[in-house]
């Protein structure tokens, strides 16, 4: 096949881990770049980047953290641009990028992220700031490449239901109640999950923790592994506290040739799709399914000409097991199947979580085995909020047979069935969906539910009542009946 020059191929990644910490977020970003430029296998395709795209921060605020970057690998970029806080943002950077290329935009794209969180957390506790790059108004900023996720629906923030470490675990008990375990059923379950993707992140030499654990490990309770919301200790959730980067280098087949980067090197990517289910989680057709997922996830797969089964490296998306279930449940994908694991990392538990940029890791663990394994399919899933907005990537050794093909399928998503959230109600309610937050020493501290209301309608609604609590610790309160008051707070009726 002749190919375009124009082609848009991935010919390198890198990934760095800073464990002695202090390292500012741009510096690693120039150190995994690097590394990427080193799997290309060409150091000069630093020199030739025209574009730095650079995945939100939160442990430092650059105004051009793209422009630092280009400066310090000694390149010339054309044009930079950063993102709002979203997970799905480095997916979208890259089938951007893909379209840049391939319509003579770009030529060679960088795409990077860090974050030096442990380091930032640690000097909070001191009440001291690092001394890092501060680049001053005279330096405009960036422009935004992919906008924020909407986080902040009245019908949660009201009721104090503001992080993910909340959300989650509200869609991890509809998955156990719409399954019919039991809840230590489902505890082995998730256990038995979490311990598979453990067990991948013991042989990454890039993850953050390279252990694997037993699933009675990961959901029993201890000093080390406090609880933080039904059923989730601190082994089933993200872990943020890491200092890591990762970098993507992109360029057209032309430069790829003009500068001998070996054919063996390059990845390209087939087919990627975006779209979101509602931004108010209470407005959600069902807390265990996700339309977002199934109509983008088929239309990339179908983009690229392929289907599920012709897959065989995968990641998905792992904040939390409940974005794991249901990414899986609605791409048809299998847990536990060896033939096709649902990760490559080793997930944002393990591999490590470094808010934002965790697929900028992912990428560019998937294209180096995809590279190990030539003419094989890959697939990533990236999300960003309270499984939110996804964002689909299909790559292969070989190029599509009709170039890149990119689609936002939203008005798809858009026509699919919706609920009526009340975001003020008083009233009788049964309880959809349950979880109960705990304190640092692993005390209830308060517990939310996701309740309908007998006409149809949902409305979130939480306590902090002892006893309501120790009932709902204490006891399966699906179905239970409440009363809802109007301040948004319930007790069992």
């Amino acid at each position: 096949m002749t190919l375009d020059p124009r082609t848009p191929i991935l010919v390198g990644g890198g990934q760095i881990n800073e464990r002695s910490g202090g390292i500012e977020p741009v510096d690693l970003i120039v150190s995994a770049a690097r590394e990427a430029a080193a799997e290309a296998g060409s150091a000069r395709l630093l020199e030739l980047v025209d574009s730095v795209r650079i995945v939100g921060m939160l442990s430092w605020k650059y105004r051009d953290p793209g422009a630092l970057v280009g400066e310090r690998i000694g390149a010339v970029p054309r044009t930079t641009g950063y993102t709002g806080s979203g997970g799905s943002s480095p997916q979208v950077l890259v089938n951007g990028a893909a379209l840049d290329i391939a319509a003579g935009r770009a030529d060679v794209v960088l795409i990077g992220g860090a974050e030096s969180w442990r380091t930032r957390m640690k000097l909070r506790a001191k009440g001291e700031r690092p001394e890092w790059t501060v680049q001053g108004d005279s330096v405009p900023s960036a422009p935004i490449l992919v906008p924020e996720v909407p986080m902040t629906a009245e019908s949660e923030r009201r009721i104090g239901l503001d992080r993910p470490a909340y959300l989650y675990p509200l869609f991890e008990q509809a998955l156990r109640i719409s399954s019919g375990r039991t809840d230590s059923d489902h505890r082995d379950h998730i256990g038995s999950l979490w311990s598979g993707f453990s067990r991948v992140a013991a042989t990454n030499p890039h993850a953050w923790t390279q252990r694997e654990y037993s699933p009675s490990e990961i959901t029993t309770p201890s000093p080390e592994n406090r609880p933080i919301a039904w059923p989730y200790t601190k082994l089933l959730n993200s872990n943020n506290m890491v200092e890591q980067a990762a970098a993507l280098l992109m360029c057209s087949v032309g430069t790829a040739q003009q500068l001998g980067i070996p054919r063996e090197n390059w990845v390209f990517p087939q087919s990627g799709t975006e779209a979101h289910d509602t931004y108010a989680v209470a407005e959600r057709a069902a807390l265990d399914r996700s339309p977002a997922i199934r109509i983008a996830g088929a239309r990339a797969l179908e983009l690229a000409g392929i289907g599920i089964a012709d897959v065989s490296l995968v990641d998905v998306y792992s904040c939390f097991p409940s974005a794991v279930q249901v990414a899986a449940k609605e791409l048809g994908l299998a847990l536990g199947d060896p033939s096709q694991p649902l990760t490559q990392t080793g997930g944002l538990t393990f591999a490590g979580g470094p808010w934002n940029n965790y697929s900028t890791h992912a990428i560019a663990t998937l294209t180096t085995k995809l590279r190990a394994d030539p003419g094989a399919w890959g697939l990533l899933t990236a999300n960003s909020g309270y499984l939110s907005k996804h964002a689909f990537g299909v790559y292969r050794t070989e190029p599509a047979a009709t170039g890149f093909r990119c689609e936002d399928v939203q008005a798809r998503v858009d026509s699919e069935p919706t609920t009526t959230a009340l975001t003020s109600y008083e009233g009788a309610a049964s309880i959809e969906s349950f979880t109960v937050v705990y304190d640092r020493e692993g005390k209830p501290e308060k517990g939310f539910v996701a309740a309908r209301i007998a006409t149809g309608e949902r409305t979130l609604a939480v306590t902090d009542e002892a006893d309501e609590l120790a009932r709902m610790t204490e006891s399966d309160v699906a179905e239970a009946k409440v009363s809802v008051s109007a301040d948004g707070s319930f007790r069992f009726r």
